[in-house]
């Protein structure tokens, strides 16, 4: 049951609903910013792609010659495209023993429907 607020409340109750309502604000501007912070694409160096994907720089500059990571050349230069790093781990996902399951009752259940 709701409590009726007197009119000597009033002014207590305002106070507290305008501060709820900025830190509601405030949750979602971080949320916001957070969010845009994941979705800028970041270029990274030799070096940094190597911390990125926890591997040596030799081992960047050879996936790189046999063109197993995605790269981008400027003069002498190299650079990476952190979004496409990041899609490049997921490509190597491996699929649990449960997605499979899945994925082949799926199949097999569409393939008698047919």
């Amino acid at each position: 049951m709701e409590k009726k607020l007197t009119f000597e409340q009033l002014p207590t109750a305002v106070e507290q609903l305008s501060q709820q309502l900025k830190n509601i604000e405030r949750l979602l501007t971080q949320n916001k910013e957070r969010k845009q912070s994941e979705n800028n694409e970041q270029l990274l160096t030799v070096q940094q792609t190597a911390k990125f994907l926890n591997l040596t720089v030799p081992t960047i500059y050879s996936k790189v010659s046999k063109g197993e990571l995605p790269v981008m050349k400027r003069s002498k230069r190299l650079y990476f495209s952190s979004i496409e790093l990041i899609n490049y781990l997921k490509v190597g996902k491996r699929k649990s023993n449960s997605e499979i399951e899945n994925d082949a009752s799926t199949y097999l259940s569409n393939s008698k429907n047919r």
